[in-house]
């Protein structure tokens, strides 16, 4: 019975000290405003089968914490805008990607 107390423990130290030390996720955030500024509703950061969405707040968004690589991002907008595309948006560890302005269309 100790025998299997002191296996357990010091799997439980092991396991331990393995996480403890180990960054679960590389991420950065992407930023950017939508001119004008009245015209965005919503903007959707897609890379591969994930998406992350996020309203457009007085013209300006941003996405927290997105794991790292390149993303296409969607701003909705609302008639008679159209919504924009922007693609290979790069996400790097601990960057901030600002997109700039994204003026939409008529």
């Amino acid at each position: 019975m100790n025998n299997i107390k002191a296996g357990l423990l010091a799997l439980t130290t092991i396991a331990f000290g393995t996480f403890a030390f180990r960054t679960f996720e590389d991420t950065g955030n992407i930023t950017g405003k939508v001119t004008p500024a009245s015209a965005g509703t919503e903007v959707w950061a897609i890379q591969g089968t994930d998406t992350l969405k996020q309203p457009i707040s007085q013209g300006a968004f941003q996405f927290e914490n997105v794991k790292t690589g390149a993303y296409t991002v969607i701003i909705g907008a609302k008639s008679p805008y159209k919504p924009a595309t922007v693609t290979d948006v790069r996400v790097d560890k601990n960057q901030i990607t600002d997109l700039g302005e994204i003026k939409l269309e008529h």
